[in-house]
């Protein structure tokens, strides 16, 4: 098994509302031929420290790149396909979009933007010095010192209230509530919630409640690789055990034992990558 590092940094409390992880990595040996990057609530932003990462959507072509921002998705993504082997992942809020990069995070949504869209020439000045950092600490400072002037300089965009309730509504309950309950708590239509909510996020909020259900999951079984899917299902929202499988296939590509085959065994401590392997 190839060696693997990950490091916590924890982050500056002026971004907690818009990073909810911050973490470096890096693989002793060749990377795996195949991660998954599997939906979250989270935008992911990972700057490599050596080679670009390839990044490859179903149906596309494999893009490359040395620091990417990637929006919320509903089917996992392919991770690899590239000698890279370290970086800094950065778990960001959709608040965090609209405060660090003045987007709704409806905008990155499917895609992966390069950062220098963002940050300018700046970008790659950043990524420089971070590749040049002597320690995982400094890599730390270099990037939330450039999220930090970032968060300062844009105006505010502010999410309208109705949404921003029903996100949090979602993730409170882990995906479960109804869109129609949802409507009438915010006093729209279903058909309004749903366009508004679409637009916002680039998920429709029954997906996005799919996504945040799966996200449970998936934690889960990194904590509890051996637990009894009919529990795991029972535990966190699903029908049944098919029904937990049939989600699996369609949203990683795979079964649940598949997934743990073939992904846990590329990592020292399961329990510690709840945030951050999800996303890109």
């Amino acid at each position: 098994m190839v060696g693997f590092t990950h490091v916590h940094r924890e982050v500056h409390p002026a971004l907690r509302p818009f990073v909810g992880d911050l973490s470096g990595y890096a693989y002793d040996g060749d990377p795996p031929d195949l991660h998954r990057g599997l939906p979250s609530q989270y935008l992911t932003l990972v700057i490599t420290m050596d080679e670009p990462l390839g990044i490859t959507w179903p149906g596309e072509p494999t893009g490359k790149y040395d620091a990417g921002v990637g929006g919320l998705h509903s089917r996992a993504v392919h991770v690899g396909g590239s000698p890279s082997r370290a970086g800094v992942q950065v778990a960001l809020t959709p608040a965090g979009s609209r405060a660090l990069f003045g987007l709704p995070p409806g905008e990155l949504a499917w895609r992966v933007v390069e950062l220098d869209e963002f940050l300018g020439p700046s970008a790659h000045r950043l990524v420089e010095q971070m590749r040049e950092g002597e320690s995982w600490e400094s890599r730390f400072e270099l990037l939330e010192t450039a999220l930090l002037r970032r968060w300062a300089a844009p105006p505010a965009l502010d999410v309208r209230a109705e949404v921003g309730w029903a996100w949090r509504r979602l993730r409170e309950t882990g995906g479960t509530v109804g869109v129609q309950e949802l409507a009438a708590e915010v006093g729209w239509s279903r058909r309004h919630l749903t366009e508004r909510f679409t637009t916002e996020f680039g998920l429709a909020p029954k997906v996005a409640g799919r996504v945040l259900r799966f996200e449970q999951a998936v934690a889960r079984l990194r904590q509890q690789p051996t637990a009894r899917l009919a529990d795991l299902a029972a535990d966190v929202g699903y029908a049944d055990q098919a029904h937990l499988t049939r989600e699996w296939q369609a949203i990683a590509g795979c079964s649940p034992r598949q997934w743990i085959a073939e992904e846990l065994p590329n990592v020292q401590d399961p329990s510690s990558l709840e945030v951050a392997q999800s996303g890109i």
